[in-house]
């Protein structure tokens, strides 16, 4: 089994927490985003992923070591591909076809989920979907009795389905996909100007592939900062059990609520802090109360009420209570 894992935007609505990293590497819950997803898609996986590729922009080194090491973390081998332009989801996935072999999933890497299934890896493919309110934003599926999709269908404006596609794809034949995506390339078949995905497997789909939905049981954004600090909330709550406080935080006159993660070497004085907080290693805490946060490593929070917040590396804060968005080596006083 292969992943490929498209992530070459530049995560725009994210600013300013993507102007220093890819958003995929942005931690939620102690850990990149990239990584839970890899791991969660692990999980629902019978046979071993071997491949782990990554289609990115020219990110640096730096991200790309991360990278890598996410897929050995795994038992997996990581790949780097890179993707220059943004000329669609067909043609950020074609650009590490060389990993379109054999049993592969595509999944795109703002997205998380929870997921309670074991991937039937028989079915010729498996697109991911979730069951939401209002379907009119989103790509959505329709099936027949048989549970086989049917229809792929786009933002549709009257309804048709809730069944939701959250960007995951199972395909049985990784070449097949690859030939269809080629073949879109080739002849300059384009839908908003771009190279699309669901083109190619509607026409996969006419030649007598069958894909059926994996419906998972919550879907978890990962778009823009209120999504993100949403998303670690979830995320802490599912796993509450991992998050253990370190032995090199140092607790003065302060506690820490769980669910939390709290990164090494931390010190908190005279705070209160979470639940639902999630704080990056050397940071200290004075005089704060801070809950529902995601704050990076190496900031320093002082007399400050924070909440519903996403903070970055090196920042420094100390005002009166806010909705804070801070990117990396910000200082507000």
């Amino acid at each position: 089994m292969r992943i490929i894992i498209p992530m070459a935007g530049m995560g725009k609505r994210m600013r300013p927490h993507t102007l220093t990293i890819p958003k995929p590497l942005i931690p939620v819950a102690g850990k990149p985003i990239v990584q839970w997803l890899v791991e969660d898609i692990i999980k629902v996986c019978k046979e071993k992923v071997t491949d782990i590729a990554f289609v990115i922009g020219q990110f640096g080194k730096e991200t790309e070591e991360r990278l890598l090491k996410i897929a050995e973390s795994e038992g997996a081998k990581g790949h780097i591909f890179y993707q220059d332009e943004p000329l669609g989801t067909a043609h950020a996935i074609l650009c590490a076809k060389e990993q379109l072999t054999g049993k592969v999933i595509v999944a795109f890497a703002d997205t998380l989920f929870r997921a309670d299934f074991t991937m039937d890896e028989n079915k010729d493919g498996i697109i991911w979907v979730s069951k939401i309110d209002d379907p009119k934003m989103f790509g959505v599926i329709k099936v027949n009795e048989q549970g086989v999709i049917t229809d792929f269908v786009e933002k549709p404006q009257t309804f048709v389905s809730d069944l939701a596609i959250i960007g995951i794809y199972y395909m049985k034949d990784g070449e097949n996909l690859r030939k269809e995506m080629q073949f879109l390339i080739d002849n300059d078949i384009k839908e908003k100007g771009e190279y699309q995905l669901t083109n190619a497997l509607e026409n996969m789909k006419q030649k007598g592939v069958k894909f059926f939905p994996g419906k998972v049981d919550e879907w978890l954004d990962c778009g823009n900062k209120d999504a993100t600090v949403y998303t670690n909330q979830r995320v802490l709550e599912m796993h509450k059990s991992e998050m253990k406080i370190p032995a090199s935080v140092r607790l003065e006159n302060s506690v820490i609520i769980q669910p939390s993660f709290i990164g090494e070497n931390c010190r908190f004085v005279n705070s209160v802090v979470g639940p639902h907080v999630s704080i990056g290693m050397n940071t200290k805490v004075e005089n704060a109360n801070i809950s529902n946060s995601i704050i990076q490593t190496n900031c320093k929070i002082k007399n400050a009420v924070i909440s519903n917040s996403m903070i970055g590396n090196f920042a420094e804060y100390a005002r009166n209570a806010e909705d804070l968005s801070m990117g990396d080596y910000s200082t507000q006083n």
